[in-house]
């Protein structure tokens, strides 16, 4: 069910590596799907959701109307409606703490600095179908609420009959979510990048989706920014001797649970944990739902590995740049400063990815494949521009302005050298 290697096996080469290559059958056809969205708008969009989430729809139909969402409110209980404003509250009281000041520096002959604005019209991916995420809806929504992003658009493939889980709908209100549409899969994407007549075309792309929906994005971007390319989802844990087994069993669960490609890998220099864990998983197994996921999910993604120490085991970490990486270990902010690459840290027995994934605050929206070796989380920073502010006077100008002539002149654009050359003979006039 879980294999156990020792850190030397030439298998955990492969396990680092990660090589999710896309089948080429899969990448010609979102070519197809977004080419014909980009071509046809609304008539390719009705069609593709008629194929793939057998639902009939018109182009009047797309857009979720208010009364659907004040419906939505009527279906689910008061105990999600605590939970899911709970959340919020944290996502938003943890990301308005990335949100960076526009600045104005005085410096002798003018003013430097830069000013954050954020981006106009920004779409959100959220998964949906047979299944709901909610969770997604606030860890894409409010942090583009938190930067005032002024138009706030979700797409959503809804499940077959045209509906949308009334969770969804909710979150999707509460996280200042400002229009709704029942679209999905690579057709969204390019609905989103390229306009059609019913959805206008957004600045950028953000939100997790399948193969499909990451090609899209991939094929897009440079017409619109993208957040990522998601992949499978990962968890990597580092315990000692001293893990609570049955806790460790758990989180290599709920990561098997995402999808069959998800992974789940536990480093330990423990022999004994190791043992423990494995016949913990196959307890809890036992009595969990979505079994043949959860095995093929264990067999193909799951490993444990024996390291010499705990160093081996910080260093592995750092180079497979994990997803979600959990200390489970003795006084784990000693261990926190030699992490390097990571996209969420949970220290300690008490921080569940679980807890992460819904209430803890932090986005789950995060780098996967061994890239949060350059990729961060989904944050404030996503949804802003940073634009740069130089003011110069005479007297600042004569002061360096000489170099930057010389520099113009040392690269061969005399146009440059003498757009700036002018200004300081002006002076020089003047001053005569």
């Amino acid at each position: 069910m879980i294999r156990t290697i020792e850190a030397g096996n030439p298998e955990l080469l492969r396990l680092i590596k990660r090589d999710f290559t896309a089948p080429e059958e899969i990448v010609i056809q979102v070519d197809e799907i977004v080419s014909a969205v980009r071509e046809r708008g609304d008539e390719a969009l009705c069609t593709f959701t008629e194929r793939f989430d057998r639902t009939p729809v018109q182009p009047a139909d797309l857009r979720v109307s208010e009364e659907e969402i004040k419906a939505a409110y009527r279906m689910v209980g008061d105990e999600f409606l605590a939970a899911i404003r709970l959340a919020k509250d944290r996502i938003y009281d943890f990301h308005r703490k990335q949100l960076p000041p526009s600045w104005l520096d005085a410096e002798d002959g003018g003013y430097l600095g830069q000013v954050i604005r954020p981006v106009e019209r920004v779409g959100v991916y959220v998964p949906g179908g047979t299944a709901t995420y909610p969770s997604s809806v606030l860890m894409n929504g409010v942090p583009a609420a938190v930067a005032r992003v002024k138009e706030i658009v979700m797409v959503t493939p809804p499940s077959a009959g045209g509906r949308i889980s009334p969770y969804t709908l909710v979150a999707a209100a509460e996280a200042g979510i400002t229009e709704i549409y029942r679209v999905g899969g690579a057709q969204a994407i390019a609905a989103l990048a390229y306009g059609t007549e019913t959805i206008r075309k957004v600045d950028k792309i953000t939100g997790p989706g399948n193969i499909y929906v990451t090609l899209a994005k991939q094929q897009v971007f440079g017409q619109v920014d993208i957040d990522m390319l998601a992949g499978p989802s990962e968890v990597l844990i580092i315990a000692d001797g001293e893990a609570n087994p049955v806790y460790v069993a758990a989180d290599i669960l709920s990561q098997a649970e995402h999808d069959i490609r998800a992974q789940a890998v536990l480093l330990t220099p423990s022999w004994e944990l190791a043992g423990l864990v494995r016949d913990e998983v196959k307890r809890q197994l036992a009595t969990l739902g979505r079994r043949e996921l959860l095995d093929q999910a264990l067999k193909d993604g799951a490993m444990i590995v024996i390291t010499r120490d705990l160093d081996e085991a910080v260093g592995l970490a750092n180079r497979y740049a994990p997803e979600h990486l959990e200390l489970m270990v003795r006084d784990p902010f000693e261990w926190l400063g030699r992490i390097k690459n990571a996209g969420t840290v949970f220290l300690g027995p008490y921080a569940p990815v679980s807890l992460g994934d819904y209430v803890s605050g932090p986005n789950h929206v995060l780098p996967t494949g061994g890239t949060a070796r350059f990729f961060s989380a989904l944050g404030v920073d996503a949804f802003i521009k940073r634009i740069n502010v130089v003011s110069c006077y005479r007297h600042g100008i004569a002061r360096i302005g000489p170099a930057a002539v010389h520099l113009a002149e040392v690269e061969g654009l005399s146009a440059h050298a003498r757009a700036i050359q002018l200004r300081l003979e002006e002076g020089i006039n003047d001053e005569e």
